[in-house]
């Protein structure tokens, strides 16, 4: 996203010896070589990345240097304050390995923890995400410290130095900085943190200043020093815990605010108790090509694994292109009404592995009607049996952001990971003294049922985890990486992930054009949500099947790399979305 690097970027060493160069800030959004690469939303990050191994740092290390980098240069996405999901393929045991890194519901939380008691009604969007009630545990740091154990060959304090660096001397603000600022200004002077560290003098940061965070790069510091206990029990996290149950308040906002500014019930006790989990990743063959993503609480994995056993029923390179692309919206429909009947943190195993079978795929591929689109939504299905459904509805989406990274090293190990503190800009918090934003995750829980008279697996409880739609996927050939991609977008990465696939797979694309083409997301709605440019170019023929069309201006900012013959690595970001991407390789 952010075309210019701090100025100027000297890295603190990584290893001892003199400081690194000032990085080059020449990384577009395509690039080919050896020897690694990495791909993001920014080129400082990605420069990072680059650097950490070019130095002999592998994937992992650089996937966590890029990542605390972003919780610097794109504070709004994503940082300490949040969460994610971290997929890993090791080339030496040839394993796909992931890390569930969501955030956690405090011990507190109830049911009806969104459901105003003075009414009895769901409190509006944006009451409910700036608040304390919205903060979800983050899990990042310990997602980082517990890939670096795992996999790493540096320490979390050597991996961090970078991001502190870069918070420490700053970076140049652009546009899509100031404007997301802008955008959340009503949110952002509700507290004084934040408005002291994002509304300069009560307004967005100008365009080509440089925004520092010394804060943020003390806090970097301390969890190097002492570890990620700092954060998780410690000094930080009870300024985390004092943040939610007491927001930081401005006592004269420049900017008023329509509604109560709720606490929250996070203890330290839900701090320290918070673990990261190691999942299975769900698993799937498509044309030949082994598909591995995220287990609950995450969607991701089984969505894009259901729609792709759904499409697999039909040739899709054979199709016409009006054809393809009515099957997979068809599909992402249905996989979408059987997501949100049956996905959440409490799923079942075998409940999950049921929506990726060929049978259940069959009984829903079945539905698809080559000259009409259904109506929607679609109701969801019934594993075991053929072509039923059942009752259920769909559930709302409010626009989200993440980001996404992709890194791969000189000894073929990958890492896809995707991480986010939700809206952008979060619940709007800045923890004071502590210079990061806090996640609103907890709203991506249905704050009422959704699929009476059925139980709604997304309902709030105590521990509980939201569910999620990030879905960072690896795909191999005939055991070796072939592909690894991920995208921010909430409910749209499902999709995103999913277009991208089929384009690269089936239809023919390259990799460039499968992350440029323009793009359509059906998640079981009325209308399709598509770019204007697919709305104007195949949206026209699909309009014929019956398929409506709803715009927004860009849906995903996907990364991904793909593994070209004698180790060749081809990495692409995307080239206009989110003021373009950023990718290289370390040769």
């Amino acid at each position: 996203m952010r075309r210019l690097l701090l100025i100027p970027l000297l890295l603190v060493p990584l290893v001892g010896g003199p400081a690194a160069p000032t990085l080059a800030s020449s990384t577009g959004p395509t690039a080919t070589g050896y020897g690694g690469a990495v791909t993001s939303v920014d080129p400082t990050a990605t420069a990072v990345g680059l650097d950490v191994l070019r130095r002999g740092g592998n994937a992992v290390d650089a996937a966590v240097a890029v990542a605390a980098t972003l919780g610097v240069t794109e504070p709004f996405s994503a940082g300490i304050g949040g969460g994610g999901f971290f997929v890993y393929y090791d080339a030496r045991s040839g394993k796909v390995s992931t890390l569930d890194g969501r955030e956690t519901a405090p011990q507190s939380m109830t049911s009806t923890a969104f459901v105003d008691p003075a009414t009895g009604q769901p409190y509006a969007f944006q009451e409910a995400r700036v608040s304390g009630i919205s903060a979800g545990v983050p899990g990042t740091l310990a997602t980082w410290d517990t890939a670096l154990r795992r996999w790493g060959k540096r320490s979390l304090a050597t991996n961090l130095r970078p991001a502190s660096e870069v918070a420490r001397r700053g970076f140049t603000v652009d546009q899509t900085f100031a404007t997301q600022v802008s955008d959340n200004k009503s949110a952002f002077a509700q507290f004084t943190p934040t408005a002291a560290l994002f509304l300069p003098g009560g307004q967005p940061p100008a365009v080509g200043s440089t925004l520092r965070n010394p804060d943020l790069a003390a806090t970097y510091d301390l969890v190097a020093r002492r570890g990620i206990d700092a954060f998780y029990g410690g000094e930080v996290g009870r300024d985390i815990v004092t943040a939610v149950q007491h927001p930081p308040v401005a006592a004269n906002p420049s900017v008023p605010w329509q509604y109560q500014i709720r606490p929250g019930g996070m203890t330290l006790a839900d701090l320290r108790a918070y673990e990261v989990r190691r999942p299975e990743p769900t698993h799937m063959v498509y044309r030949g090509y082994d598909v591995y993503g995220m287990a609950t609480p995450s969607s991701g994995g089984s969505t894009v694994g259901e729609a792709l056993n759904i499409l697999e029923r039909s040739d899709l390179g054979r199709l016409d292109g009006t054809q393809a692309l009515h099957r997979y919206l068809e599909a992402s429909a249905l996989a979408f009404a059987d997501r949100n009947r049956y996905v959440g943190d409490y799923t079942p195993r075998p409940l999950l592995e049921s929506l990726l079978t060929n049978d259940f795929a069959a009984s829903r591929a079945c539905r698809i009607d080559p000259l009409h689109a259904a109506t929607k939504p679609v109701p969801p299905g019934v594993p075991g049996a053929s072509c039923a459904t059942t009752a259920g509805g769909a559930t709302a989406d409010f626009g989200k952001s993440t980001t996404n990274l992709t890194v791969a090293d000189k000894w073929g190990n990958v890492v896809e990971y995707t991480l986010t503190i939700e809206q952008i800009g979060g619940n709007g918090i800045v923890v004071p003294g502590r210079g990061f934003l806090l996640n609103n995750e907890l709203t991506d829980f249905n704050f009422t049922n959704t699929q009476a008279p059925a139980d709604d697996p997304n309902l709030p409880a105590p521990g509980k985890r939201p569910r999620s739609s990030m879905a960072p996927t690896i795909v191999l050939q005939h055991g070796r990486p072939f592909l690894a991609l991920g995208s921010p977008g909430g409910s749209t990465i499902i999709t995103t992930v999913l277009q991208i696939l089929i384009n690269r797979i089936d239809l023919g694309m390259t990799l460039p054009q499968a992350l440029a083409a323009p793009r359509a997301t059906q998640r079981n709605t009325a209308a399709v949500v598509a770019e204007p440019a697919f709305i104007s170019g195949p949206g026209v023929a699909l309009g014929t099947l019956g398929h409506t069309f709803t715009p927004m201006a860009e849906i995903g900012a996907a990364t991904a790399i793909e593994f070209l013959p004698r180790g060749k690595l081809l990495a692409c970001a995307e080239p206009v979305r989110r003021g373009t991407g950023s990718a290289g390789t370390v040769h």
